[in-house]
């Protein structure tokens, strides 16, 4: 790699992680910043990612639609997204919601766009349940990237969406696909990967904004209720199966950071995340409140680091 200005430009990726309702910490965060330096997405990040909730704000920013419109999304479209299906002959083995509720959403956010028309590049993680494979749909950033070209944007956000036990998996084109967070809760190290091979971006080029949608640290409470079992893991639970899924997210989330975190030094990741002691729910729509309070302050706390974030290497750009 020759020793060229473009070479040494700074290289931004903004990554937003997958959990639910939750999403609207990290949305509330952008708008925030929206509000504060008036920021220009698709000029200032080089290339978006976001998985299950963290693709509808990836996509909305890369489609040209500000944060705050983001935030009215969850705010007015939580509690049909999340309405509960009515007993069915599945019973106790159907997912939780219809996707009706969530496809009216994106459609009334993204209408026909397509991945193709997109200038900015963008990477939204989904899992390939048919073929038991990864799935990353993609802008047209590359011309090698011929798959997703006519993929509705829309179409690919249900994809990554589509949280097992939640919602079902959807099939777009030829693929029968489900949530990205199976994978890539944390899209933040798919993405620096994609920046270096596909983008011919250096390690040290790479500066990092990966959002998180919260930690939970409590998920099987160690009581002894029959014999020595963990509390909630066994058959007659269904291993609190809503319960094991969000642990699965957050064991991926926190793996792909620490990865992260080995391969690039710590000055070039920016990560906003906070922790909880108690199980943070991916469909409890009276946490937004919550959630927003939350952001509210730690963007505060963080304003100063946010921006040295964004101006740094400014002169170049």
């Amino acid at each position: 790699m020759t020793d060229s200005p473009e070479n040494k430009r700074i290289f931004r990726i903004l990554s937003i992680d997958g959990g639910g309702i939750r999403g609207v910490y990290p949305a509330y965060i952008l708008k925030r910043m929206e509000e504060e330096w008036n920021v220009d997405w698709r000029n200032r990040f080089q290339l978006i990612a976001g998985t299950s909730t963290g693709s509808i704000i990836a996509a909305g920013l890369a489609c040209g639609r500000p944060a705050s419109e983001i935030v009215t999304l969850y705010d007015q479209h939580a509690e049909i997204i999340f309405q509960r299906r009515q007993f069915h002959r599945l019973g106790l083995f159907g997912s939780r919601y219809n996707n009706t509720g969530l496809k009216k959403a994106l459609t009334s956010t993204f209408g026909d766009i397509r991945l193709g028309d997109l200038t900015t590049p963008l990477n939204i993680p989904a899992t390939n349940i048919g073929n038991g494979c990864v799935h990353v749909f993609k802008s047209a950033y590359d011309a090698g990237f011929v798959r997703d070209r006519t993929v509705l944007v829309r179409d690919a956000v249900l994809a990554s969406c589509s949280a097992p036990t939640y919602f079902d998996p959807c099939q777009v084109q030829e693929y029968a696909l489900a949530d990205g967070g199976l994978w890539a809760n944390n899209p933040a190290l798919a993405a620096a990967i994609d920046a270096k091979r596909r983008m011919n971006k250096s390690l040290e080029q790479l500066r990092i904004l990966t959002l998180g949608t919260g930690t939970g640290k409590q998920f099987y409470p160690q009581k002894k209720t029959f014999g020595s079992h963990v509390m909630g893991w066994g058959f007659a639970t269904r291993w609190k199966r809503q319960r094991f899924i969000g642990m699965l997210l957050n064991l991926q989330a926190e793996t792909a950071t620490n990865m992260l975190g080995l391969m690039l030094d710590r000055s070039q990741i920016l990560r906003l995340n906070f922790e909880s002691n108690t199980p943070l729910p991916l469909d409890d729509i009276r946490d937004i409140p919550d959630l927003k309070a939350k952001a509210a302050l730690d963007f505060t706390y963080n304003a100063d680091r946010i921006k040295a974030f964004l101006i740094e290497g400014q002169e170049e750009t």
